[in-house]
């Protein structure tokens, strides 16, 4: 949240490339004053790169031109800071003495033209709504699996629709203070990248200021709605003063303002994700069978919480318990070494915490490596430089340096699925984060899945979001091998869950339900 109320742009926030000296903070507004004429030479660049997850509101500011401009407001970068590489932006041209709005995505102009007017404020916002709430994967490290080579990290892909809106305000006519906005491009950006650099201005040569710029990670709600035998569109959600038409409320509310309210037979639909507790629950079978002794079943098991690094899904939880297990399964040793600093292991002339030692102590029947946590250092000879070090050390299974834990937030027996720790990659199907209902009828629904069946595999249908799988038929709907079709319709409010599955033994399943809610009338 910036208001430029500093005398500069603050480092913690930007990155500035300023050569013609075009950027100024005064007055609690960005000045920008010209440029090099060079694309992506003076640019202010948002110090962290924008995660393409969830829904994310990016106000880039209340924008007054003061003459013809050149350059990209606004703008999301695939690399460097060009138009050629700009994934969404507002690009400014010279319109006379003013100057020319539109949408710039994918490098190129495209949609609905608007004009500036002197003294207009022009409020420029970009949504973003993707199908998945993290765009990659948490890294988690053990022994095993070193910096380079940590479990986890991959790309999660997601289609990202995006939406550039101009509010324009006359301060001269206060009605513009609630008129709609004016949307410049409404579109779905397929396979989009996880990351994007922000870049706030790429000024070519761009007179104006800008009052203030926000970030906003939004309720993760995508509001859409369509006429009989129109296309849809979307529905800009936030307060009226922004030019926004609905709001949801801290009730779960959809609430359309007056002006706004949809003509009968307007079709809506309403995207959100569902949240809970991420969890997992995952053994070593070898361990366990190796520690098995007379009455004991070899079982040893913890509960943990883990605080650091951040585990966010049911995937980072599965690859956090494996990176535990690695360690975990093996034999714990931590001790304390003692001597003289002539006499450093390897012939060191110093330790630190953090070094690697190898320990082999044949009467501890110990052979192992361990990492050095302590160093205390108590000098006996200053005149020689003769000290005495104790040096502790452990390894991993006594003591993670990978993790922080906080105290378990559970209690008691867990009902999560437990999985092997050869079965945790590939054990589930993608979610149907596609799916939609594209029509109704008084006896039928029509369900398209967003994708295809998998390969000998299909899609299971259920009226509650339970029992999944081939043996169990109680709520089942059906089982479908297209990526099109119909169930029935048999109340005016319906709901039905989706999951789809593939042709193993025993069969693989997307890990989360797609809820369908139809509210219709018969």
């Amino acid at each position: 949240d910036e208001e430029y109320t500093a005398s500069a742009l603050r480092p913690t926030l930007w990155s500035v490339a300023d050569p013609a000296h075009a950027v100024a903070v005064s007055g609690g507004k960005l000045q920008i004053s010209g440029g090099t004429g060079v694309d992506g030479a003076t640019t202010i660049e948002f110090v962290e790169k924008v995660e393409l997850g969830g829904a994310l509101v990016m106000q880039h500011g209340d924008v007054m031109f003061s003459g013809a401009s050149t350059g990209v407001l606004g703008g999301l970068y695939v690399g460097n800071i060009s138009v050629a590489a700009c994934l969404a932006g507002f690009r400014a041209t010279p319109a006379g003495g003013q100057s020319n709005l539109q949408a710039l995505v994918n490098g190129a102009p495209t949609g609905p033209v608007i004009n500036t007017v002197a003294a207009h404020h022009y409020q420029l916002t970009t949504r973003i709504y993707s199908q998945e709430i993290y765009r990659q994967q948490q890294i988690f490290h053990s022994s095993l699996h070193p910096a380079g080579d940590g479990l986890g990290g991959a790309v999660v892909a997601a289609d990202v629709r995006i939406v550039l809106e101009v509010h324009d305000i006359d301060p001269a006519n206060p009605g513009t203070q609630v008129a709609p906005s004016t949307v410049l491009y409404d579109g779905l950006i397929s396979g989009a990248p996880g990351f994007c650099t922000y870049a706030l201005i790429n000024a070519s040569n761009l007179h104006c200021t800008v009052a203030f710029t926000r970030l906003l990670q939004a309720a993760d709600t995508e509001v859409r709605s369509a006429l009989p035998g129109s296309g849809y569109r979307t529905r800009l959600v936030g307060p009226l003063s922004q030019g926004a038409e609905c709001n949801i409320t801290s009730s779960a509310e959809l609430i359309f303002y007056s002006s706004y309210v949809p003509a009968a037979n307007e079709l809506i639909v309403v995207r959100y994700r569902g949240s809970g507790r991420a969890m997992a629950r995952v053994t070593n079978p070898s361990s366990v069978a190796s520690q098995q002794r007379g009455i004991d079943d070899g079982v040893h098991g913890a509960i943990l919480h883990v605080r650091s690094p951040r585990v966010r899904t049911a995937t980072d939880c599965e690859n956090a318990a494996l990176a535990l297990l690695d360690d975990s399964t093996g034999p714990a040793w931590s001790g304390e070494y003692e001597t003289w600093s002539d006499f450093l292991p390897g012939d060191a002339t110093d330790i630190f915490p953090g070094d690697q030692l190898t320990i082999d102590a044949p009467s501890r029947n110990a052979a192992f490596q361990a990492i050095v946590r302590e160093v205390d250092i108590a000098a006996r000879d200053l005149k020689h430089d003769h000290s005495i070090y104790t040096i502790r050390f452990a390894n991993d299974a006594a003591d993670s340096l990978s993790f922080e834990f906080d105290e378990p937030q559970v209690a008691g027996w867990l009902d999560v699925t437990e999985l092997a720790n050869t079965q945790v990659e590939g054990t589930h199907l993608p979610d149907l984060t596609s799916a939609e209902v594209t029509q109704a009828t008084s006896t039928t629904v029509a369900i398209d899945t967003g994708i295809g069946a998998p390969a000998g595999g299909g899609f299971e249908v259920r009226w509650s979001d339970t029992a999944w799988g081939p043996d169990n038929d109680r709520n089942l709907v059906g089982r479908f091998t297209s990526q099109t079709f119909s169930i029935p319709r048999l109340s005016r409010v319906q709901n039905c869950y989706l999951r789809q599955y593939d042709a193993s033994t025993p069969p693989k399943y997307s890990r989360y339900s797609a809820a369908l809610h139809l509210d219709y009338p018969l």
